[in-house]
Formats: structure tokens, sequence, C-alpha cells
């Protein structure tokens, strides 16, 4: 065949079939591996032989899941981890040491903003956070040496978007490497590599199970900064997937365009219903006409995405009054789910933030993020409609 297109590699990818010839992928677990000779498990230690040693290095289904995602985003290479947060910060320290410098997009989640603010400046990595909208910020801090950009697009919980590929290009003339957190977005509806980033994380606990079943992460990027500094930091320091995890989330890929695309049909629809309304003082979609970076995100983004952003009038006391009056949507801080979400984020996701640095990257709160699920969407509607008051 031709290369396989990616909603065949959702469904196929990775697959290996062990010799009772399955139809589902096999879940292997196990922690250790056996050998048939003392010099065949010497020569797979020295790496002479390709095999499995250990599951905190490698994992047969771990391996399934791993390749899948490698295909879906078009990357060289792919490691899963235990946790979203897990890929995030093994990226960073895996390349990092003291005396470097990274620049961020300021608008992050709550525990990467926790990371490069108090974490790494203790091991003396110099972290500074600009405006990632503004390439002029961009610039002129890519203007002093850097080892490392790091960026969050669509941001959460705002829905800020990040020109990739601008950044990209300046980062690379500064000499840094690009991360990017594509959680909000998924490979279906963005594909960072393709649009200059070098490394792609993801919390897979997110749309990638899409369930609320199971925590996991994954770094993709080329080989050799996933084969050589994260994999060397990843064995020693131990943040990898269960295989479990990685049989949950493989089987969930097959579904994750299904998913990903209706929910942002969904989402869109929403955007569009919450505008306007009594109560309602700004909604905020990626591609919906109102935002102000529409044309950006029309161009990036095949589609706008499961979360949207809504600012209620009369701050805490209104957002609380409306998420305890929905009946649909449930109150978590998870997102990317099939059952539709609301988050209060100055409470919840980034309540470790001051005051002045949520009130530095927009975060009210009247602010709402909403992440919408499989529902139909005449009763979402019709619960929020409650919710409001209507």
């Amino acid at each position: 065949m031709s290369e396989r297109r990616p909603k065949t590699n959702q469904v196929r990818g990775g697959l290996h079939r062990s010799s009772f010839g399955e139809t589902a992928e096999a879940l292997y677990l196990t922690s250790a591996y056996v050998y048939e000779t003392a010099e065949e498990a010497a020569a797979t230690f020295k790496g002479d032989l390709d095999g499995y040693i250990y599951s905190r290095y490698g994992n047969p289904t771990v391996s399934v899941f791993e390749e899948r995602l490698r295909l879906l985003d078009g990357a060289e290479a792919c490691r899963a981890t235990a946790s979203g947060m897990a890929a995030v910060f093994a990226a960073l320290a895996c390349y990092l040491e003291a005396g470097d410098r990274l620049v961020a997009s300021r608008s992050l989640f709550g525990s990467t903003v926790a990371v490069l603010g108090a974490l790494l400046p203790r091991w003396g990595i110099d972290t500074q956070l600009v405006d990632g909208r503004d390439l002029d910020a961009w610039e002129a801090a890519l203007a002093i040496p850097t080892k490392m950009v790091f960026l969050e697009t669509p941001s959460n919980p705002l829905l800020e978007i990040i020109d990739i590929s601008a950044v990209a290009e300046r980062a690379h003339a500064a000499g840094a490497l690009v991360i990017v957190d594509n959680v909000f977005a998924t490979p279906v509806l963005q594909r960072p590599l393709e649009l200059g980033a070098d490394v792609v994380v993801y919390s897979t606990t997110k749309h990638l199970d899409g369930q609320g079943r199971t925590m996991g992460g994954a770094v993709l990027g080329p080989t050799e900064f996933i084969e050589g500094p994260f994999k060397e930091f990843q064995r020693h320091t131990g943040p990898t997937m269960s295989p479990f995890n990685a049989w949950i989330i493989a089987k969930s890929l097959e579904t994750l365009d299904l998913r990903v695309t209706q929910q942002s049909h969904t989402a869109a629809e929403l955007a569009t219903f919450l505008g306007g309304r009594p109560g309602v003082a700004e909604t905020r979609y990626p591609t919906a006409d109102a935002h102000p970076q529409v044309d950006l995100a029309r161009r990036q983004m095949s589609a706008g995405g499961s979360l949207v952003a809504v600012e209620l009038e009369g701050g805490r006391e209104a957002a609380f009054r409306f998420m305890n009056a929905l009946l649909l949507f449930d109150i978590a801080n998870n997102l990317g789910d099939a059952k539709s979400l609301a988050t209060h984020p100055a409470t919840t996701t980034h309540s470790r933030l001051t005051p002045e640095e949520r009130a530095a990257v927009g975060i009210s709160d009247g602010l709402v993020r909403l992440s919408i699920g499989l529902e139909d969407v005449e009763d979402l509607k019709e619960d929020l409609d409650q919710a409001l008051g209507g």
C-alpha cells in the first residue's frame, strides 16, 4: 500500500500481533523479560540485540501507543510518560542545565507556570515569560542567547493563539529548541512539527484518552532528541507510562478524529449560542469571528477545538452560581472528555498563581472554561440557557 493516511493510522498504527493472532492490541502487564541465555541477556543490555529489558525502559504495549501517536503527529520518534506534566518536565529537564535560558509564553497551564517560575530557577536556569501573541516581545527576548522556547497554543484557559511558524523562525535563528504543548488542539486539528516546532508534548489524559480514565503524557520529536537526552533522562528518573494506560489510550486513538471533530462542531455552535447573552461579558473560541486572532487560528488549525472560554458579568459569585446551576455539565478540572465539563480556573487549575499573575494573563474571577463533550448540542444549549437564568 501507499503511505497510510492519518485516519487509518489511528486504527492500525503500531499494531503488532503476537503468535495468538489477536484482533485487538495485546496487553503486556510485565515488569521484566526473560532471555534464552546469559549471553543473550548481556547482548540485549549492551544494545547489540534489539529487545525489551525492563518496562521502565520500554514495553510492547507502550510501544504500540507510541508508534501510533508518532504516525499521527508525523514525528520521527515518540516516548510515553506517566502524565502530561511528566512529559513537560522531562522534556525541559533532559535538555536544560545550569546557566541555560528559556523563553516561554506567559499564558500556560498552572503547573507549567510553577515548573518554569519556581523549580527551574532553583537549578540555575533563567526563565523569561512573554506575551505569546506579541512577535516583537519574542524578538526582544530572543536577542539574548536562549537554549529553549516553550509555548502552548491554544492556551489554557483563555484560548490565545500563538503563531508557531513565526516564533519557531525567530527561535531557530537564536539557536533555541522549540517545544509546543499541543494538548488543546490534538494532532487532529494542529500539527506543530509541520509548522516549525522541534518537539511536541501532550497530556494524553485529555482528548487522547477522551473518556476520563487514565493518566498519561507523550513527547514527540526528532530521533536525536527523543532517543538521546530524553530517553536517558526518562530511563533513570522513571516517569514512564504503565502498560495498562498505554493500552487504554492506544484504543482511544482509534476514535480520536471522530470525537475531536464532533466536539469542535458542537463547541463552535455553543460559542455562537453564548455570544451576547445577558450576563455573558465575552465568549472566546479560536475560530469564531469575534476571536482577536481568528485569522491565525483558521490558518494554523483545521477547527477550533473542544474548549470555550466564557467571561461572566458579576465575577466569582456569578461564575459559581452559573456552574452550580448546570445539570449536564459536570464541575471538574479535566478537559477533552466525552462528557461536558465546567472549570473555574481562578480557584482550581490556576489557583496557585498570585492574583497579580492571574491578572497579567487575563484570568478573572468571572472566567469559566467549558470543555464540550459528545452530548446532543440541543441538550447542552438547554442546560447553558437554564444555568444563565434564561
